[in-house]
């Protein structure tokens, strides 16, 4: 296990998250109630106001440049689908907008839920409604203050309750929003919910001007850098913000770089275009100098070939099965990470530890003559042709299909991979599933079970796969039963259930949770890994 993993496992699961990891909409009664008010009281004790504005060590101020001309240029795969976090559907597009964005709450490195716009929170003794403090002077990026009217008005936005349909579906929990004063804000759920923490904390639920009806153009929030500028497929410039109330970032200027070319992604660090580079490849790596330091983290997602299970031949259960029992995970872990990465069998990562099956993994040991004798089983016996739409952005990805195409030819089946944009993949396969097959990796929006299973439930609407399973409704609806009376034993049971059933119906060709490298020129310093999809440019510094 990589130290990210060790400290994801460590910090997340044996504290403040073995409460926050169940499924979204899950509800829970008095002593799981008790049990988070314990930990938000832990948590506020810890993390007052006073110490998150004034308790910085003395290694962070000596990194905190006050060079004017700092600036460091960050590449990333694709361009923003939206400047509006609760709009952007992208776990590319959310990691940039954490910078620029923030909840009541969010999420730290180590996998803990720490105050932002708020300072602290209560929560009721039956956990429907939780008490938020606003934090004392926090502003906007415009430089006006946030008010508990932004606040009321942000989660209302969320939650449907100004007109329409909740733009944040898990916020639909929400029966309203009170300010009795200017600085208490008082949020009252339709049923208690021990995820409330996690969603809240999310980058989908940031706090905005009530005042702006133009985020798209003129992005406001209260993280650590502010908005500058944007040229469309081209770059999004961001500055500091010397106003932010907790520890300011190092760096005065970042540009973010649009590297669609994966192929031009040495070139451009090498030629100085760009000066880190989150999830490269290893055969990228490789070719660096010694110009460049290489992070290594997991990234935290279940990579596969996702396959839409309403298409022939993929409706085909035996079909599916034989594609599992042809791919080899390990001979592609050595060939796309050199060895690195760890394998899967289902729809959860190892770093969830209480819900991970573990035995999964080793379900489907390639075994071509019982692949072949599925195929003919199924009716293909001569093999069958589909294509594979893969994000040309993602290096990894297309090396992996390339993989899998070579594997999958030795029962006669011919995967013609269709290189396609970021932006075209969002409108063909994840929203207009108009797909055969895909291979990319589906990460957990929030810290939940709920945000890798909920997806195939046959009515979910990011169902995007079209998965139909009456026995897997019936396991996850258990488990939120279970849920809603304590018994967390079963609950658990239950998640571990629909994982199961995933893989033995080979709902998809599960592969790895990938192993993660980051590019950083020598120079700089800082990068974190994150449990979520998330890149925070406030920790980096110049060394030199």
């Amino acid at each position: 296990m990589t130290k990210r993993a060790q400290k994801f496992v460590k910090v997340l699961f044996a504290s403040m998250l073995l409460t926050l990891t169940v499924a979204l909409g899950g509800c829970s009664g008095d002593k799981e109630a008790e049990d988070s008010t314990q930990i938000a009281d832990t948590a506020a004790t810890e993390r007052s106001e006073a110490d998150a504005e004034t308790q910085f060590s003395s290694e962070t101020t000596d990194k905190t440049t006050d060079d004017a001309a700092s600036h460091i240029t960050v590449g990333i795969p694709q361009d923003l689908d939206s400047l509006v976090p609760s709009l952007s559907q992208g776990a590319g597009t959310q990691e940039i907008l954490f910078n620029i964005y923030e909840g009541l709450y969010k999420p730290d490195s180590e996998g803990n839920l720490i105050p932002a716009v708020a300072s602290d929170y209560t929560m009721s003794e039956d956990g429907l409604v939780y008490t938020f403090t606003l934090r004392d002077g926090i502003q906007f990026h415009n430089g006006n203050p946030v008010t508990v009217a932004d606040v009321k008005y942000s989660i209302e936005t969320c939650a449907g309750l100004n007109g329409g349909e909740p733009i944040v579906s898990a916020f639909s929990n929400v029966e309203k929003v009170e300010t009795p004063d200017e600085r208490t804000i008082v949020i009252t759920l339709k049923e208690s919910s021990n995820t409330f923490m996690a969603i809240v904390s999310s980058i989908e639920a940031v706090i905005v001007p009530a005042d702006e009806p133009d985020l798209q153009n003129n992005p406001i929030g209260t993280g650590p850098y502010k908005f500058v500028s944007r040229s469309l497929q081209e770059n999004v410039e961001l500055e500091r913000f010397d106003g932010y109330w907790g520890e300011p970032a190092h760096i005065k200027n970042v540009t973010v770089k649009v590297i669609a070319d994966t192929d031009s992604i040495v070139m451009n660090l090498q030629g100085g275009a760009i000066d880190m580079m989150a999830r490269i490849s290893a055969t990228q790596a490789a070719e660096l100098g010694d110009e460049f330091e290489i992070v290594e983290g997991t990234m935290n997602l279940v990579q596969a070939v996702y396959l839409n299970n309403a298409v022939e031949p993929f409706n085909n259960e035996k079909v599916r099965q034989a594609l599992c029992y042809t791919v080899n995970k390990q001979e592609i872990l050595d060939f796309v990470s050199g060895g690195k990465g760890t394998p899967v069998g289902s729809s959860m990562f190892p770093a969830f530890e209480k819900y991970y099956v573990e035995e999964l993994s080793d379900l489907y040991t390639p075994d071509l003559e019982k692949a072949k004798a599925l195929l003919a089983e199924a009716g293909y016996s001569d093999g069958f042709s589909f294509t594979m739409k893969v994000p040309s952005n993602y290096r990894q990805h297309v090396d992996t299909a390339q993989v899998v195409a070579e594997q999958l030819k030795q029962i006669g089946v011919t995967a013609n991979i269709e290189l396609i944009e970021w932006e075209t993949w969002l409108d063909d396969v994840y929203h207009g599933r108009n797909f055969e097959a895909t291979l990319v990796g589906v990460d957990a929006s929030t810290l939940t079970a709920g945000a890798m299973l909920s997806r195939f439930q046959s009515d979910a609407h990011n169902n995007f796969i079209n998965y139909n399973n009456a026995e897997f409704d019936a396991a996850y609806k258990d488990a939120l039963a279970a849920e809603a009376i304590m018994d967390d034993d079963s609950a658990t049971e239950s998640y571990k259930k629909c994982e199961t059933i995933l893989a033995e119906t080979a709902a998809n060709v599960y592969i790895q949770d990938m192993c993660e490298l980051v590019a950083i020129r020598k120079g700089y310093a800082g990068y974190e890994f994150y449990p979520l999809y998330l890149q925070d440019f406030s920790k980096l510094y110049v060394t030199e």
